[in-house]
């Protein structure tokens, strides 16, 4: 599965998203229709299948269980993650207290990222890529183990 793209949506009064097409079908999940929405990072939500969640879990219980950020993150992620049902429109329903710890107003962005999607307040999504666009070299050089030259 690899989910890419970025969809500007509507979030609805009763906190329902439609998932585009494209991602439902990239999604590939014949025989469920089970997402799971838990906190991501800068602010965004991360939208998880059962099996794309399964992997993150197996990453963090190969790290060591004693580390204060490993438990920390183990407590804080799962605690808050939920699950959600796509419904016969192609809609999920983001709980409302993701949707307060990610400051979702009524429009949002979807993007897909690889393995699950993110959601971001479109204001807050818009401000994180214009403080990043201008560095995307020195981005993708540090995410993929190489220094800046100076």
């Amino acid at each position: 599965m690899l989910l890419t793209g970025t969809f500007v949506r509507s979030i609805d009064e009763k906190l329902r998203l439609a998932v585009p097409k494209k991602l439902r079908e990239a999604l590939a999940q014949p025989t469920s229709t089970l997402l799971f929405v838990a906190p991501g990072t800068d602010g965004s939500l991360a939208i998880y299948t059962k099996e794309a969640l399964t992997r993150l879990g197996e990453r963090l219980a190969a790290a060591s269980p004693t580390g204060p950020d490993v438990r920390a993150f183990g407590r804080m992620f799962y605690a808050q993650a939920q699950a959600v049902d796509l419904d016969e429109q192609g809609r999920i329903r983001i709980p409302a207290e993701l949707a307060k710890w990610a400051g979702l107003g009524s429009e949002a962005v979807l993007l897909g990222v690889q393995d699950h999607l993110e959601l971001w307040d479109r204001v807050r999504w818009e401000t994180y890529m214009a403080e990043r666009r201008g560095r995307f070299d020195q981005i993708a050089e540090g995410a993929f183990g190489r220094k800046p030259e100076s």
